[in-house]
């Protein structure tokens, strides 16, 4: 999960190399923070949010095959 956000985050900014991505995995559910640099944190929350929700969306599928919930947290 963390892997793909990166790839995915990193893919859209102006400084990858200020992504951090955090994974806390519970029995049920994955919980990943997502830190950018703050110049670049309107590319990741998009227009009312539409692409946060797509990264959400996104990792929300590749999560249900391992039978989990994922919660993304984006910081700036």
């Amino acid at each position: 999960m963390k892997e793909l956000l990166e790839y995915i985050v990193k893919e859209m900014v102006d400084r990858p190399e200020a992504v951090q991505v955090r994974e806390r995995v519970g029995q049920y559910a994955i919980t990943l923070e997502l830190s950018v640099d703050e110049r670049d944190a309107g590319k990741v929350i998009g227009r009312g949010g539409r692409i946060a929700k797509s990264l959400r969306d996104v990792l929300g599928i590749a999560a249900a095959r391992d039978r989990k919930r994922v919660h993304l947290d984006i910081n700036s």
